[in-house]
């Protein structure tokens, strides 16, 4: 069985921590020891049956994916990355494509990065029935015993359960309800969430994506053949994916195969769809507050609350989600968490950065925050993580001054190439070729004071890069 993660999510319900270059998955948001995406991996069964993961990513996303699961001493045995979403049908097609092209067969169990799963136990029983079933040829899908009539899932109605065998046939997949066809769903006793988690055998997939989604089959196959390793990924044709209509497996293939089945799951699951569901899921405290981070609650109720940088006091509210970033700060009603992606449109809509990074922004060499900035200014804090490197590159319209703050870095700058400790600083006039290395055993901190007529991020010429940038 290959665990394959569809890591392409954008969570723009969960903003402002949850941004389009850094979203939910790559977020410690339900558990301040790991991210949603490392989460994911840790609750998968352990043994020599279960073979390293495949993780189905956003090109621009790839370092992040990268370096968590280094974190964690996972080795992925492949990262495919995506040039822009199609959805979860292309995403999952072209893993399975990648798999038989090398003439295996595998199990795969399809996962997104970003749900939480409480009870991992009650998750890895229902695994090991979906798996059998998976072997025999059927398409297995996990139906979440509902809890609630929720309105913001999709449902499957499923034949009679048995005991004995653990799945049953799926009947019918239904849209997002109302709150009184939700209640009359429940009612039944025929009705559950639909997890968007699935297990089938790669060829079964492909067989059923011919028959139902031939144009997407023919798609992703031309961009898997037309496939490029790079460094540890592996980067699908642009053209020929970009030309894929984007399309959900549910639309593509479950909703029409005759072979899904569905295994009934128990597990405390949630999507973290958004911050009620996240607070749903999470440890309250005695007034049903959820609070992170530096938080003072007085008088509050049920309220979610998320302090990032700075203290967040709430005082005598109820039923309100508070989020603190750098930059931002959410303030809502919890009845309200549908509507947060209204903020985010017209974030994008008038070009404002905060619906894409962060004011720290991850880079595959480490971090830089901007802490100050002007017309023709621009301070910025940069680590630089050991052993790693920056472009060689360029600007046409900014100098730089650099300060080293603590650790190492070793400067090129056109032909001169000398190193900076502590305290010291140097300047890179406009045009001149440069880069900026940390040789050191420890992160290298500095401090770059731009100063010039352009000062975005699209000013860099690179002629060298570790990384593969362009």
């Amino acid at each position: 069985m290959i665990p394959l993660i569809l890591s392409g999510g954008a969570g723009t319900r969960l903003w402002p921590m949850s941004r389009q270059l850094y979203p939910k998955q790559f977020l410690p948001l339900a558990d301040p020891r790991r991210t949603l995406l490392q989460a994911t991996l840790e609750r998968l069964p352990q043994g020599d049956d279960m073979a390293r993961p495949v993780v189905v990513c956003n090109e621009e996303h790839r370092f992040l994916v990268a370096e968590q699961l280094r974190a964690m001493g996972v080795q992925p045995a492949r990262i495919i990355l995506e040039p822009l979403g199609r959805n979860t049908a292309p995403a999952v097609a072209l893993a399975a494509l990648e798999q038989v092209q090398e003439g295996a067969d595998p199990v795969l169990l399809v996962m997104p990065a970003d749900h939480v799963i409480i009870d991992v136990e009650a998750f890895r029983h229902a695994l090991s029935i979906a798996r059998v079933r998976a072997e025999a040829g059927d398409m297995v899908t996990f139906g979440i015993v509902p809890s609630e009539p929720h309105t913001g899932y999709g449902y499957i109605r499923a034949g009679a359960r048995s005991e004995v065998e653990g799945a049953v046939p799926v009947l019918e997949f239904v849209e997002k309800p109302d709150q009184q066809t939700a209640e009359g769903y429940l009612a039944t006793g025929e009705y559950y969430w639909n997890s968007g988690m699935f297990v089938f055998r790669a060829s079964v997939f492909l067989q059923e994506m011919e028959v139902h989604a031939p144009d997407i089959l023919a798609a992703c196959r031309k961009a898997v053949e037309g496939a490029q390793a790079d460094l540890d990924f592996l980067r699908v044709n642009r053209e020929a994916f970009v030309a894929c209509r984007s399309e959900s497996i549910d639309y593509a293939v479950m909703e029409k195969t005759t072979r899904a089945v569905v295994v009934p799951l128990q597990a405390g699951w949630s999507d973290v769809g958004s911050w009620t569901s996240l607070w749903a899921v999470g440890e309250r405290d005695v007034d049903g507050n959820l609070a992170q981070g530096d938080v003072i609650t007085v008088g509050a109720r049920n309220c979610y609350v998320h302090g990032n940088q700075r203290l967040v006091a709430a005082v005598g509210v109820e039923d309100l989600v508070i989020v603190e970033t750098a930059d931002a700060v959410l303030v809502m009603h919890k009845d309200c968490d549908q509507e947060v992606k209204e903020v985010v449109a017209r974030l994008k809509s008038g070009g404002r950065d905060e619906a894409e990074i962060h004011r720290c922004v991850a880079r595959p060499w480490g971090t830089y925050e901007c802490i100050d900035a002007s017309d023709r200014f621009q301070v910025k804090r940069i680590t630089v993580k050991p052993g790693q490197t920056l472009s060689l590159q360029m600007h046409y319209h900014r100098a730089e001054h650099w300060i080293v703050v603590r650790g190492t870095a070793r400067i090129t700058r056109g032909e001169e190439i000398f190193v900076l400790t502590e305290n010291q600083s140097t300047f890179i006039p406009l045009g001149v070729t440069h880069r900026l290395e940390n040789p050191g055993k420890i992160p290298l901190e500095l401090i770059e004071v731009q100063s010039g007529s352009y000062l975005g991020e699209d000013d860099i010429v690179r002629f060298q890069d570790t990384y593969g940038r362009s």
